[in-house]
């Protein structure tokens, strides 16, 4: 394999596994990064798909013990079948839309400038959530995921369909959603972890089952490679994340997306930059 091209493999899983869990868009960044370092191209969209598989595999190993304990008591144990069925619900209104509309989605919001504007507006809305969850303390009514209804799942659901805009970010969209609709900021962050097994899994199974004729068997070790550089980082940022939040907030990330999508303007505006559509 070029070597080039094998570094280029590891920067984006690098990427993806760092970004997948924070509230800062990993699709966006692939977006950019792909765009910086000119790995762009089909292939390369199936790529950055396909490598969250590595990113999903660090979040089970995390959750081992209980995902044990969901396939162990999957038939008979009234919390884990609860679990199953709000991921399902949750699960649900993302794929429909994704499914009928993916084909749009890529054909006219995957590009930087579009990507760096939705950065600035998921912003605010996470700046909102904060500032709202603060002044209302008794709004967060589910302290653990085992309290969620099968309708907080649902509403969680709803908020991810947010995250098939690029640079929105399925994490913010589900982690804050489930903020505003009364989880607390550790219930929210978990069950998007959980939501992102059966979520991020099914894109990957269902893009690279699209791209099956466009791929080669020679593409398969650019893809391990990824797939390593992002399970090991997203390990890493799972693990941190959840030391993060039991004593901080989002609004750090809020600050970043502004920064982050405001630089993207205007380097493309200038032409400092050119990002590759």
């Amino acid at each position: 394999m070029d070597i080039i091209l094998a570094l280029k493999a590891i920067i984006m899983g690098l990427v993806e596994g760092f970004t997948e869990f924070l509230p800062i868009s990993s699709t966006g960044h692939l977006i950019l990064a792909g765009s910086l370092i000119n790995f762009t191209g089909e292939v390369a969209q199936v790529f950055e798909i396909a490598i969250q598989a590595g990113a999903i595999l660090a979040v089970m190993w995390e959750y081992r013990a209980r995902l044990g304990a969901v396939l162990g008591g999957i038939t008979s144990d009234p919390r884990q079948q609860k679990l199953v069925i709000n991921l399902i619900v949750a699960f649900l209104p993302a794929a429909v839309l994704g499914f009928l509309f993916s084909k749009a989605i890529k054909a006219h919001l995957f590009a930087p400038v579009p990507v760096a504007l939705a950065f600035i507006v998921g912003a605010f809305v996470i700046l909102w959530a904060e500032r709202r969850h603060k002044v209302l303390p008794g709004a967060h009514r589910i302290q653990t995921v085992d309290d969620m209804t099968v309708l907080d799942a649902f509403k969680v659901g709803c908020a991810q369909c947010f995250a098939l805009i690029p640079g929105t970010s399925r994490s913010g969209a589900t982690i804050i959603g489930g903020m505003l609709f009364g989880l607390s900021r550790t219930a929210a962050t978990e069950f998007s972890f959980f939501l992102a097994i059966p979520t991020l899994l099914a894109a990957t199974v269902y893009s690279v089952f699209k791209a099956r004729h466009d791929l080669h068997a020679s593409d398969l070790p650019l893809f391990l490679i990824g797939g390593v550089a992002a399970f090991i980082s997203a390990f890493l940022c799972v693990r941190w994340l959840l030391r993060f939040i039991s004593t901080h907030d989002f609004t750090g990330f809020a600050w970043y997306r502004i920064v982050f999508g405001v630089v993207v303007l205007i380097t493309a505006h200038f032409g400092w930059v050119v990002w590759a559509e």
